[in-house]
């Protein structure tokens, strides 16, 4: 009976067992390995363990077996260790195995116990990552105040200054230095935006009133005339729960960008709708398109292609999205044709009033 529970508890734990004989043959396989690996129990049993390892771990494998059944000393059993295993897709994945060595009618028997890494390797990433943030975010704090004193006093005077000087080369030089000091403090709002720790302010909204809300100011401020904003939505009220004033921030500097990308006359599309239980918005202009050789980039803090840009608002953005319980950011783009950036947020349950809302100027 006791063996009967004994095989039942590995036969249904949660990691993988695989026991082998000395000539690496499997003999035990339990479910979670199954799961783990995605072979079958009867396409492994009785074929050599090395046909399921990656080229990485074969070797080192077989020589370890080697050398226990020669000396009967193994460094590796009783302890832990990483590896990169292999599914049977051919995804490799990261992995922790520990063995233990079994003898009967004296023959060495092994088993490990293999425990997937996948979420917890992505856990201490995001750990470090939150540390890593919060270093920079104090540094820049630090860094922010220091240099925004002096600017202000700068931008100040030099305000002071166009206001008494009536010479149009004097002017110009003071109205470089006011342009200048605006955009380093918009910078170092940009910077403290992008490092300092965020907490959403949730509340459930209708993303179509956003989206109207949003092309309309946009509108307001739009000094090209030959550039239209186009805001569609689909038939139903769009409910999710977010960060209200954070997401207009987002929408805002992606729609200004869309219209930024046209360099004549077009148009850019905001557009809403709904994919099983998410809400994706949508914001495509027919701009040229972000080149291939680029595109690794634009998520990196402080990369442009604009003169006047900090490189900051697209990184910001899609921060912001993604620290939305839920949240997707993604951009798809192609050289000649234009850009596409969608937002996919979840959808709260009950929200189907139907509503069209179209602005176009």
């Amino acid at each position: 009976m006791e063996i009967s529970i004994l095989q039942g508890a590995v036969e249904n734990a949660n990691e993988a067992f695989v026991t082998i004989d000395q000539q690496s043959t499997v003999i035990f396989f339990n479910r979670a390995a199954e799961r783990m690996f995605g072979y079958q129990r009867c396409e492994v049993v009785g074929h050599d363990l090395a046909e399921i390892l990656g080229p990485g771990c074969r070797e080192g494998h077989q020589r370890a077996v080697a050398a226990y059944v020669k000396t009967k000393k193994a460094n590796l059993l009783g302890h832990v260790s990483e590896f990169d295993a292999m599914r049977r897709s051919g995804e490799t994945f990261p992995a922790s195995i520990s063995f233990s060595v079994t003898e009967v009618n004296g023959e060495s028997f092994f088993t490990g116990i293999v425990r997937e890494l996948t979420e917890t390797k992505a856990l201490h990433e995001q750990i470090e990552q939150a540390e890593r943030l919060a270093a920079l975010g104090q540094m820049v704090a630090e860094i922010s105040h220091e240099i925004k004193n002096p600017l202000v006093m700068i931008g100040g005077f030099a305000r002071q200054l166009l206001k008494k000087i009536s010479g149009d080369k004097e002017q110009a030089k003071l109205g470089v230095i006011v342009s200048e000091v605006e955009r380093l403090e918009k910078l170092l709002a940009n910077l403290k935006d992008l490092y300092r720790p965020r907490r959403l302010n949730l509340q459930d909204f209708d993303i179509d009133e956003l989206l109207q809300e949003v092309c309309n100011l946009t509108i307001a401020n739009m000094k090209n005339d030959a550039i239209a904003i186009r805001c569609q939505a689909e038939p139903g009220a769009k409910m999710i729960s977010g960060d209200r004033d954070k997401l207009k921030q987002v929408l805002l500097n992606l729609v200004k960008n869309g219209a930024e990308a046209l360099s004549g006359p077009g148009t850019v599309s905001v557009g809403s709708g709904l994919e099983g239980d998410n809400i994706l918005v949508t914001i495509t202009d027919g701009g040229q398109g972000i080149p291939a050789s680029i595109k690794e980039k634009i998520f990196s803090p402080f990369f442009t292609t604009k003169e006047h840009g900090t490189g900051l608002g697209l990184c910001i953005s899609k921060r912001i999205v993604d620290e939305h319980p839920g949240g997707l950011f993604t951009l798809e783009s192609e050289e000649g044709k234009g850009t596409t950036v969608t937002i996919s947020l979840p959808r709260l349950a009950g929200s189907c009033l139907p509503k069209i809302v179209q602005h176009v100027k």
